[in-house]
């Protein structure tokens, strides 16, 4: 071991010296009646992010159930390793004379495909072992639906940096390494949640002599924000930075807006999703936003990073500030189901064009109203939804910015509307 990295060396043996993950293994929580004996070690995946202890958990319970311990890697293995697996869980169940229970800990179980998912199944259904898978992806997405069903889904939450530096005072107290306060809490601040990385830079760290500031620094190198560009994380965050314009909060979505480009996001994404908000979230309230929305993404692609990422903030900004209506999203969802449910209802004649002599004869065109031609440029009473479709309102505005003007201007016409139809009963 002595060549193995720190996190390795110092791996927690017992439940006791894991370092958080509390709402999981203090008394009366779910896994503390497994560690005490009390409730049968069962199958599970543990997810969570880099460093937050899935390996170190499924040890623990390894060793308090005294259970054998089989484990893969989804990263490096393949059906031949998985198969060659099970026979030796299959051999052991055979000359193993004990009541122990069998462990196949499965790291990164997402990487494996269904097929080699598929494989665990009839194994699990007849005891030869206890699965533990660990991931750092959302379980429901990458594990098929037969495997899940038979594991217990536990969360584990990145350590918060309280429990970062517990974690590593304890490993410079157990090497005998002189850390002072600051250097500790700056450890435990660049560990970004992760465990395993702030071992691996108080090892480098102590390698060059005292552990400092400047030989943290130099060991940590750049510090890189957790952000997975395709997880959870990354959805996370986004619908965070969504819902802070929405919720016009700029302090928030700029928050956000950083965090994401911090963590390496592309910047062209962000651009995307401000386009989308301007439309589904600010809307005919403030038509501007869209267009400036569009500008700031050209901006973005004319100059890159960072200069065009101001343009970026500029457009969260201003999308957070200004007033909001969902109306047209909601309207335009309600046109979209409803057609769904609808048959193809026939264009009316009238509204059809006739650029031709026989459209014409056969009556297109017949009857329409141009608009401009009638008092006020409206054509009060005029039905453009097909004959047999009763008049309906999608489209409600509301009184939000400009979109009061909207529902003004609406509830007039819609009063000619009615004056018009008085008038011809």
């Amino acid at each position: 071991m002595s060549s193995a990295p720190l996190a390795e060396r110092l791996r927690p043996q017992t439940a006791a010296d894991i370092g958080g993950q509390t709402h999981l293994l203090s008394a009366g929580m779910p896994l503390a009646g497994v560690l005490a004996g009390d409730v049968p070690l069962y199958s599970m995946v543990l997810w969570g992010p880099p460093g937050c202890g899935k390996t170190t958990v499924a040890r623990v319970l390894a060793a308090s159930t005294k259970a054998h311990w089989f484990s893969l890697s989804a990263t490096t293995a393949g059906l031949r390793e998985v198969r060659t697996v099970i026979a030796e869980a299959e051999e052991l169940r055979q000359t193993d004379s004990s009541s122990h229970q069998r462990i196949l800990f499965v790291d990164e179980i997402h990487h494996f495909n269904k097929t080699q998912q598929d494989a665990f199944l009839p194994h699990l259904e007849d005891g030869l072992f206890v699965l533990i898978g660990a991931t750092t992806e959302n379980p429901s997405f990458e594990l098929n639906r037969a495997l899940l069903s038979r594991l217990t889904v536990h969360l584990l939450k990145p350590l918060t940096v309280a429990e970062l530096e517990s974690l590593v005072r304890r490993a410079a107290s157990q090497m005998q390494w002189q850390l002072d306060d600051e250097a500790a809490s700056i450890l435990a601040r660049l560990a970004d949640g992760d465990a395993r990385r702030m071992f691996n830079i108080l090892e480098q760290a102590a390698a060059k002599g005292d552990i400092n500031f400047a030989a943290i620094e130099k060991a940590a190198g750049t510090t890189v924000r957790q952000f997975d560009k395709g997880g959870d994380n990354f959805y996370a965050q986004i619908s965070a930075l969504h819902k802070s314009v929405r919720g016009s909060s700029p302090d928030a979505a700029l928050y956000w807006l950083c965090r994401m480009l911090d963590g390496g996001v592309d910047p062209r994404y962000i651009g995307r999703r401000l386009i989308r908000i301007a439309s589904e979230d600010v809307g005919l309230a403030d038509p501007r936003a869209l267009s400036l929305t569009l500008e700031a993404d050209a901006a973005y692609r004319r100059l890159g990073s960072p200069e065009g990422e101001l343009a970026l903030a500029q457009a969260t900004v201003y999308l957070a500030c200004v007033p909001k209506s969902d109306s047209v999203y909601r309207a335009f969802n309600e046109t979209r189901a409803f057609i769904k449910r609808d048959g193809s209802r026939p264009v009316p004649a009238r509204l059809s064009p006739a650029p031709t002599k026989l459209m014409k004869d056969i009556g297109h065109g017949q009857g329409y109203r141009h608009a401009h031609n009638e008092e006020g440029g409206y054509a009060a009473g005029e039905h453009y939804l097909p004959d047999d479709m009763a008049a309906r309102q999608f489209y409600v505005p509301l009184a939000r910015g400009l979109e009061e003007k909207i529902k003004i201007r609406l509830e007039k016409l819609q009063a000619l509307d009615k004056k018009r139809g008085k008038s011809q009963n």
